[in-house]
């Protein structure tokens, strides 16, 4: 098969090309896993850290992709789930957990010390073939194409829990910083969810606060600008600290901050150390991480999602571009998300 191999941790800046087309022998199953002909691949900016080495270390040589969309072709002895030849199916983030921790008995899976991350710590999806335990595959409803499935698994999934952990009510005011691949899903969702909900949009990105409005966000601005109505919550989706003391900033008492990033920038900060607290924490403000999804997170934004009718905007790119899809993406050249097709 076909795939996209990560060799080595590399910089852009060193190397815009750092995964190779290679053939490999397609994975061999083993007791509970399925094997799935992989048809589309999202594209996220975690496989940037990633490929950086700013996220814990993948195994290496790894094919990235947890964004992952394909039709089941082989079932391997006694998978926990039942799997059908011919089923289309979604992989996220979540390859796998011990099932028998705290955390997992509560529905916590997330949080599990043995927690295996699709494209990171097993192969992922930048390939033709790829297998997953038949417990962590995910069927996907009829109302989305391949295209529009893939980021679902990740950037809609893990947008759905930053939702969640908001505590946002209806009729009261949400920020998103950042707008990619995650919060414009977060937006759509929101407006189902919360009618009457305000949507307020921090963008660095003029072309990105442009897609915001069109999507019914109420105001869209510059990170450091400041609406004229204070925020009960806001998602931060960005890979920096600057947005953290400006999200602060504009938030109301009693209000909580959610982190949805798996990193934060070293190289600014500093910027927390001008936190000021009386300023920006008092009043019983809330700063909250989001880490990982579940697999109740998965599917129940997949039912959300079919029965509201959200759809992610997206690009599609050949397996052989996803360097190129991956550089445009660290480059800040994104409206929606980006898709390797891989095959029907």
């Amino acid at each position: 098969m076909k795939a996209m191999l990560l060799k080595e941790i590399a910089s852009f800046k060193d190397n815009p090309a750092p995964l190779a087309l290679e053939e490999m022998d397609e994975p061999r199953l083993g007791e509970g896993e399925i094997l799935i002909r992989v048809t589309r691949c999202g594209v996220c900016h975690t496989e940037l850290d990633e490929i950086e080495g700013r996220t814990p270390p993948p195994r290496l040589p790894v094919v990235l992709g947890h964004q992952v969309v394909g039709v089941v072709v082989d079932v391997g002895e006694r998978p926990l789930h039942t799997a059908r030849i011919g089923q289309r199916v979604g992989v996220a983030w979540i390859a796998s957990a011990c099932g028998k921790c705290h955390h997992c008995l509560t529905g916590n899976e997330n949080l599990c010390a043995d927690f295996k991350a699709t494209g990171r710590d097993v192969d992922g999806g930048y390939a033709e073939y790829m297998k997953v335990r038949a417990e962590f595959a995910h069927p996907l409803p009829d109302a989305f194409s391949d295209s529009e499935a893939a980021p679902l698994l990740c950037a809609g999934a893990i947008g759905y829990r930053s939702l969640r952990l908001s505590n946002i009510q209806d009729g009261q005011n949400l920020g998103l910083m950042g707008f990619g691949g995650s919060n414009h899903l977060v937006l759509k969702m929101a407006k189902h969810k919360f009618p009457n909900a305000k949507i307020f949009v921090f963008s660095r990105n003029p072309a990105e606060r442009e897609f915001a409005l069109s999507l019914g966000a109420a105001w869209a601005g510059a990170i450091d600008q400041s609406p004229l109505e204070g925020l009960d919550a806001v998602i931060d989706t960005t890979p920096v600290w600057g947005p953290v003391n400006e999200a602060l900033k504009v938030l109301s008492p009693g209000g909580r901050l959610v982190i949805n990033a798996i990193r934060k920038e070293e190289s600014d900060k500093e910027v927390l150390a001008q936190l000021d607290y009386p300023s920006q924490l008092w009043m019983e403000k809330e700063i909250k991480s989001v880490a990982n999804v579940t697999r109740a997170d998965v599917r129940e934004f997949l039912e959300l999602a079919a029965q509201a009718g959200i759809k992610p905007e997206f690009q599609e790119y050949e397996l052989k571009d996803a360097n190129r899809a991956l550089l445009e993406l660290k480059q800040g050249k994104i409206r929606g998300a980006k898709v390797l097709t891989i095959g029907d």
